[in-house]
């Protein structure tokens, strides 16, 4: 889970806490400086702490100090590409993982549908998170729920499931097919596909309770 600003400055010591400090405040300045000051040939400040922030910071807080730089510079697509594609996957998970924090609109769904095409499951899990919710299309989500349960994510991961699964129909049919491929070839069926396959059910989440009678009013022969 990402942390916030004030979650970090509480657990990181007095020289990463000055560290963040400066490479948010180059991230802001780039996020304000004009386009030609900001498309020269040389790496921005901030990008090169994006990369030096699990050294800087601890490698347990590198998702949240990179995601807060992203944030803070305002990143556009060609630099979130740009990070993505050049990163390591740890840096991947970060771009991955806020991309529903930026103003991107459904233009970075091909870093979703690369990480998606991957056998790391730290990629897949940040794929289907918020943003893949928002913008995937059905065709494109409903596999993307069958990668995490073919994979060993667990289906928790997967942000919205039961909006995005209720009543869909197709979803059941596949991780239907799915569950019988796995038992005729004698292997487990993923714990997960039957809480999937649970989501799809179509009936009310939650059933009225019948109405008591009234009782009636008593008359004087009572």
């Amino acid at each position: 889970m990402l942390k916030t600003r004030k979650e970090l400055d509480a657990e990181l010591d007095a020289p990463a806490r000055a560290w963040l400090d400066t490479a948010l405040t180059e991230a802001a300045h780039h996020a304000t400086a004009d386009e030609a000051a900001t498309d020269g040939p040389a790496t921005p400040a901030w990008e090169l702490r994006f990369a030096a922030a699990g050294r800087h910071c601890g490698q347990q807080h590198a998702d949240s100090v990179r995601s807060l730089l992203l944030i803070e510079a305002r990143a556009p697509l060609p630099t979130v590409t740009r990070l993505y594609d050049q990163g390591t996957a740890a840096e991947r998970r970060a771009v991955l993982l806020t991309l529903h924090r930026l103003d991107l609109g459904a233009t970075a769904l091909p870093l979703v549908e690369d990480a998606l095409r991957t056998n790391d499951t730290r990629l897949v899990a940040a794929a289907v998170g918020p943003y893949a919710a928002a913008h995937l299309e059905p065709h494109a989500w409903r596999h993307a729920v069958l990668k995490c349960l073919f994979s060993g994510v667990p289906v928790d991961a997967v942000a919205r499931l039961g909006e995005r699964a209720h009543g869909d129909a197709e979803l059941a049919r596949m991780l239907t097919d799915f569950a019988a491929e796995r038992t005729a070839a004698g292997r487990e069926v993923p714990p997960g596909l039957r809480t999937a396959l649970a989501l799809t059910d179509p009936a009310p989440e939650h059933t009225p309770a019948p109405e008591r009678a009234t009782p009636a009013a008593p008359t004087e022969e009572s």
